[in-house]
C-alpha cells in the first residue's frame, strides 16, 4: 500500500512532537509544521527519514494554504490532519489587548478553521480522511484568567462536531482530542509544589498527562474508523 500521509501543525515541542514521532513509528510520512522551534524540529527530523519539516505562522491563512498544498503537490495524497498549534494567554479579561485577542483567536482558532478548509478538498476528492484537533478541557469548562484561550478551545470543539456531520458522507472522520494538565512547556507557570497540590485535589488517577497520553488517542483515532464527532477528555478524571 502507498504510504499514508499525515501533517501536525505545532509538531515541535511538547504534544505535538510526540504526535510526530508516534506517526512516523508508524510507518507514515510526516510533515512537521513548525514556527519558531527549528533545531528541534530539525532534531526530530534527522532521527527519522520519513519526517519533513515545514516552517509556517498558522495565524496567516495563505501559508495553511500553501501548507496544504505543498503536501498535496509532494505526495499525492492527505490521509491525516493534526490541529495541534496554540498559545496561552494568562491575564484577566480586562487586561487584553485587541491585538493579543486576535493573535489568540488566530493561532488558536482560526488556523484549525482554514487548515480543515484547505484540506477537506483533498480529503474529498479522495473519499476518505481523518482530522484530529487538539482542544482543552477548558473548551468545556472554561478557565479564570483564560478566558480568550478558553473560547478557542470551545471552537474548536463546534467546529468539530459541525465538520463531522459536514463531511461523514465524504468519509472523512472529524474528532477533538481534549487534554487536561499535561507535562509541556505551557503549563511551565506551575511549580512543582502547585502541581502536586493539583493532582492531589483534582486528578483523580493522581498524575500529571504527558505527550505520550494524548498520542495514545491520535492512535487509536487513526485505527478507530467508526468514532467521529467526539470529543475524548485525556485528563486523569479532571473535568472541573
Amino acid at each position: 500500500m502507498e504510504q499514508k500521509v499525515s501533517i501536525v501543525t505545532g509538531g515541535s515541542r511538547g504534544i505535538g512532537a510526540e504526535i510526530c514521532r508516534r506517526l512516523a513509528s508508524l510507518g507514515y510520512n510526516v510533515v512537521l509544521c513548525y514556527n519558531n522551534s527549528e533545531e528541534s524540529a530539525k532534531a526530530i527530523a534527522e532521527s527519522r527519514d520519513n519526517v519533513f519539516i515545514y516552517k509556517i505562522d498558522v495565524s496567516q491563512a495563505d501559508q495553511i494554504n500553501a501548507l496544504i498544498d505543498w503536501t498535496y503537490e509532494k505526495f499525492g495524497r492527505i490521509d491525516l490532519l493534526v490541529n495541534n498549534a496554540g498559545i496561552d494567554m494568562f491575564s484577566p479579561i480586562q487586561d487584553y489587548s485587541n491585538d493579543e485577542i486576535d493573535s489568540l483567536l488566530k493561532t488558536n482558532l482560526y488556523s484549525y478553521i482554514w487548515a480543515c478548509r484547505d484540506v477537506s478538498k483533498y480529503m474529498i476528492g479522495q473519499k476518505s480522511g481523518n482530522i484530529i484537533n487538539i482542544s482543552s478541557v477548558f473548551g468545556q469548562t472554561g478557565a479564570s484568567c483564560e478566558s480568550i484561550y478558553s473560547v478557542s478551545k470551545a471552537g474548536i470543539d463546534g467546529l468539530t462536531k459541525s465538520l463531522a456531520k459536514e463531511l461523514g458522507l465524504s468519509g472523512i472522520r472529524v474528532n477533538s482530542i481534549a487534554p487536561g494538565l499535561i507535562d509541556t512547556d505551557m503549563n511551565a507557570r506551575l511549580d512543582e509544589d502547585e502541581k502536586q497540590a493539583f493532582i492531589e485535589d483534582e486528578i483523580p488517577l493522581g498524575r500529571i498527562g504527558t505527550p505520550a497520553d494524548v498520542a495514545n488517542v491520535v492512535e487509536m483515532l487513526e485505527k478507530c474508523d467508526y468514532i467521529t464527532g467526539q470529543i475524548i477528555n485525556v485528563s486523569g478524571g479532571w473535568d472541573k
